[in-house]
């Protein structure tokens, strides 16, 4: 198996929130139009995800807590049943080689599906991007998920949240790691529409001056992507 190193490159991004008791609600957490996310992936580990392949799904390296891990697509009603629904078992989690579970530096995993997705309207692939380029501060951008609006409570449907970068750096370490929304964790990151990061962690539930972390699609990590579906 080749392994390619990657910089540890991660983007900063506020989340629009209100304060609301002990938690907050997401500012633009509304909910989506029923499958318009076809791409997206829902972890038996409380993550999301995003089809790249169809057997092979892009998410964040943290979210691998089980040896055993259920990938469910085409999904909209997280706990009801949907006729559009696909289910499949990891074949194979391989995590970043240099990922640091104590910073979430290099917080990236492939999983390998025990089977090739069924693509339709309701499932199907989102496009890496072309090139790893920097995305400029100020950017509008959007995650989705089934993260939670309210402290301890997840949403049973996906929901978009609206973010704004505002920097970028290169990050050697975090302190004090915590969860943004675990739901929106390993979820995809799309600025006009591009895939460019990835939902890694935040600080205090998504709390205002607290930003959750990304990381970005680098073109390092684009060739390590490419490199090891090939090698599979």
């Amino acid at each position: 198996m080749k392994k390619q190193a990657s910089f540890p490159l991660l983007v900063v991004a506020f989340m629009l929130v209100t304060y609301e008791g002990d938690c907050v609600e997401i500012v633009g957490g509304r909910e989506v139009q029923n499958h318009s996310r076809p791409y997206m992936a829902y972890l038996s580990t409380m993550c999301g995800g995003a089809l790249i392949k169809p057997d092979w799904v892009l998410t964040a390296a943290h979210c691998k807590k089980l040896n055993q891990i259920e990938v469910t697509l085409g999904t909209h009603l997280r706990i009801e049943k949907e006729p559009t629904r696909q289910k499949f078992q990891v074949k194979t989690a391989v995590v970043h080689p240099y990922f640091n579970n104590n910073t979430y530096v290099n917080d990236i995993m492939l999983l390998k599906l025990n089977a090739s997705a069924t693509l339709n309207k309701y499932v199907s692939l989102l496009p890496l991007p072309k090139h790893g380029e920097d995305v400029e501060a100020g950017t509008n951008c959007s995650v989705a998920g089934w993260g939670a609006t309210k402290f301890g409570l997840y949403s049973t449907i996906l929901l978009s949240h609206s973010v704004i970068l505002y920097m970028q750096f290169l990050l050697s370490f975090i302190l004090n790691v915590m969860s943004l929304t675990q739901g929106d964790s390993g979820g995809p990151l799309l600025c006009n529409g591009i895939y460019r990061g990835i939902v890694s962690f935040g600080k205090g539930c998504g709390l205002p001056r607290k930003p959750g972390v990304y990381t970005l699609l680098t073109k390092e990590y684009l060739k390590w992507i490419q490199g090891l579906i090939e090698d599979y």
